[in-house]
């Protein structure tokens, strides 16, 4: 397959001393370097032909497609030292946001550097892939597939079945795929007034489109960053903790040697068998930007003091507006004058259930918000998961981190909670505030990636508090 580089970002913050057998954090020599000086952002395509029978929509098959992946890697100017342990993580985006938006927000961080958890991982030496799926962002979508507006939901059919609209009509299986989008957010730009007829009439995914999709990343992560043992971690947010599970249970196999599964998907319905009225007969659906962000229980905003770093929410809204600029034209209620929308595709998930969990053999970090209210069931969705895990696996975690919505990957704090007086908060410096989830977060991610524990621990559940200190049980993994 045919690998492309789009676009290469020059270091970040990287200050070398050439001339100096010494780098300047006086760590490395000029022969080798045992810590990265910076990273080095990149955009790369994965080339591939959709396989015949793999998505729902015949018209697909055998059509070239690309994968959009975005990479930010440590850098070692002299080389890495050798005996310097190379680690890679790739990092699966939600339902609706892309890998780079989620991953490498690039918006200043309370403590310093950005919120970006790519760069965070980076700088600790872990390389780092975060791709958009078929059908997000900078990846394929298909001009008869989700390019196309007239692909957004119609109207109902009637209740004896039959349609009454020329244009046609819809149904859908799934309430996060909402009807009649056509009518409502897309009628004025770029519909002008008008319902379409679809140029393709099924959803647009199945879990096993993600599979391969996920594999093809994993590989191209083990050839390009050549990771000690052969093995990368596994980072599932959100919806995407459903494709992953599915990755690491189909046959055929994965480069996996540890798994995180971040505020999770798990307990609600997955089609195991087709609904009996059948699956969405349209592929695509839009979103307004930001919609649903940082959603916490009422009375948790003024506990969580800062949990939305200011300028988060407008970087994270320019952000999906660039992996997306076509929707960004659309949406708004005067002609030429668009919201500016995202779009995302519709699917149906199998293979990630209970008895699917209980099959899972590799080390598992589960890890999700308290205050978690966009996923059905909050974060009782990490609690199932880590209650579903083999009783017999001995390297699993669960940890609860407070004040954390769903977004927690860019989540922050101030005020006097980030000064606890009982401890110092996981991941922080004694005498330092935390610096909020995203830190928690960016540290748990690192040790699970480095050395399999949480807090020192192999297994165990673990609470974080509002202001980021750790309580719990742990053991070592045997």
């Amino acid at each position: 397959m045919r690998k492309r580089r789009r676009l290469c970002a020059c270091l970040i913050a990287a200050v070398l001393s050439f001339g100096n057998p010494l780098a300047a954090n006086g760590s490395a020599t000029a022969d080798c370097d045992h810590v990265p000086s910076g990273v080095e952002t990149s955009d790369d395509a994965l080339d591939f032909r959709v396989p015949p029978g793999l998505m729902p929509d015949p018209q697909f098959d055998g059509l070239p497609a690309t994968l959009a992946v975005h990479r930010v890697q440590p850098v070692f100017p002299n080389g890495r030292c050798p005996g310097e342990t190379t680690r890679a993580a790739v990092l699966i985006h939600g339902r609706t946001l892309t890998g780079p938006v989620v991953f490498d927000l690039q918006h200043p961080a309370p403590e310093g550097g950005t919120l970006s958890m790519q760069e965070a991982l980076a700088r600790k030496g872990i390389d780092t892939f975060a791709p958009s799926l078929l059908g997000y962002g900078h990846s394929t979508r298909f001009t008869a597939g989700l390019d196309d507006p007239a692909n957004a939901s119609l109207r109902s059919y009637a209740a004896d079945g039959t349609c009454p609209y020329r244009e046609g009509c819809d149904r859908t299986h799934n309430p996060v795929f909402p009807l009649d989008q056509q009518g409502t957010l897309l009628n004025v730009n770029p519909l002008g007034g008008t319902r379409r007829e679809h140029s393709s009439n099924f959803r647009f995914a199945r879990t096993d489109v993600r599979v391969r999709d996920i594999r093809q990343v994993i590989d191209d992560a083990f050839a390009r960053a050549g990771p000690t043992g052969g093995t990368v971690t596994l980072i599932g947010y959100s919806l995407g903790a459903l494709n992953v599970g599915r990755t690491l249970s189909a046959p055929g196999g994965a480069k996996v040697d540890r798994v995180v599964f971040m505020s999770p998907f798990f307990g609600g319905p997955t089609e195991e068998t087709p609904p009996p009225e059948g699956f969405a007969t349209f592929p695509l659906t839009v979103n307004a930007v930001g919609e649903g962000g940082f959603l916490m229980p009422p009375g948790r905003d003024s506990v969580c003091t800062g949990h939305v770093v200011d300028g988060a929410r407008e970087q994270r809204a320019a952000q999906i507006l660039d992996q997306d600029p076509l929707a960004a034209g659309w949406g708004g209620n005067v002609a030429g004058q668009p919201s500016g929308l995202v779009r995302s595709p519709t699917f149906s998930s199998h293979g990630w259930n209970t008895d699917v969990a209980a099959r899972l053999t590799i080390p598992t970090l589960v890890i999700q918000g308290i205050d978690d209210i966009v996923l059905p069931g909050g974060v009782q969705n990490a609690r199932s998961l880590y209650g579903a895990l083999p009783t017999s696996m001995t390297n699993k975690v669960l940890v609860e981190v407070g004040c954390a919505s769903h977004d927690m990957v860019v989540e922050g704090c101030s005020g006097a909670r980030c000064a606890p007086a009982s401890g110092t908060p996981y991941g922080g410096t004694s005498g330092w505030p935390w610096a909020g989830p995203h830190a928690t977060l960016a540290a748990a991610l690192i040790e699970w990636i480095e050395s399999g524990t949480f807090n020192g621990a192999g297994s165990g559940r673990f609470s974080v508090d509002d202001g980021g200190v750790v309580s719990g049980q742990g053991r070592p993994a045997r």
